[in-house]
């Protein structure tokens, strides 16, 4: 995979200055990632691009905010392993975005896969098997919902406004979902996905998805293919194998700006030695 760097031409060169957007999204086209190095930004930097990349903004409801458009990376010290953010949500992100203002003097890597090159690497056997749709299930506690539909649905703007009328709504706007409300305000949350997919960006196939990913702030979902054909561990394990050797790696330096296609790049993180380090996402669709 190539490690394209951006730099600036100029001393105080915006992020959002139309040669560097157009760059970016020549290096997200070609490569699906790209790394801004140099540019020394704030907050309201980062936010600014991550306006001017996307079309709508997205959010995780389980993270805390940093501002509007922006939010803080928290997923404990372990390794996360791979997987496309928000992967298993109705509204997947088309572009994401990290900012490392403070970078970790040891550890915390971000790992970078690509996932037509895993697709590539995969026999004809499991190509077939995960081009197959494939059913996410998971129990999303009521405060999580709540502030995800809040974000989402088009008329409301605060988790305390959803009525079941918003509900409803959500259920039918997105054909794929659907879920069951339990007596505790949580719901047993169902969606279909493809394991395998075009980039929006730039086409082509690849093995993007959350199949590999973690559950930080999650209950573990549950794959399957249809009802009696489950995702195994020991499937899930052959993948992650396949993809560590596709995986690269991204030394943070401080004001680093990583830049990815979330419909083909998976990413994740190698353990967190050196615990002085700041991360932020900001993602949206195009």
């Amino acid at each position: 995979m190539s490690y394209n760097i951006i730099r600036p031409t100029a001393e105080g060169q915006p992020l959002t200055e139309a040669p560097v957007v157009a760059q970016i999204r020549s290096n997200l086209n070609e490569d699906g990632w790209t790394l801004l190095r140099g540019f020394r930004p704030d907050m309201a930097q980062f936010s600014a691009l991550t306006t001017a990349l996307c079309r709508k903004i997205t959010f995780d409801p389980a993270r805390d905010y940093s501002d509007a458009n922006t939010q803080k990376v928290d997923a404990g010290t372990g390794p996360v392993g791979l997987h496309t953010e928000n992967g298993n949500t109705p509204v997947c992100p088309d572009i994401v975005a990290f900012y490392s203002p403070v970078a970790a003097f040891e550890g915390s890597q971000t790992t970078i896969c690509d996932g037509r090159a895993i697709y590539d690497a995969m026999n004809e056997a499991q190509k077939a098997r995960w081009q197959r749709d494939m059913m996410v299930e998971r129990y999303l506690p009521e405060p999580l919902w709540k502030r995800y539909l809040a974000n989402e649905h088009p008329a409301i703007s605060h988790p305390d406004e959803v009525t079941p009328r918003h509900v409803e709504e959500f259920r039918a706007a997105v054909p794929n979902q659907d879920f069951d409300m339990l007596d505790d305000g949580g719901i047993n949350y169902r969606l279909k996905v493809t394991p395998v997919r075009g980039s929006a960006l730039s086409g082509g196939q690849a093995f993007a998805n959350a199949v590999l990913g973690p559950s930080h702030n999650y209950a573990p979902p549950r794959y399957r293919f249809n009802d009696d054909d489950i995702v195994s561990g020991d499937e899930i394990e052959e993948m992650r194998a396949l993809a560590e050797t596709c995986t690269h790696e991204i030394n943070w330096q401080d004001g680093d700006i990583a830049v990815l296609d979330n419909t083909r790049i998976m990413h994740g993180r190698r353990a967190i030695v050196d615990t002085n380090r700041q991360l932020f996402i900001g993602m949206g669709n195009v």
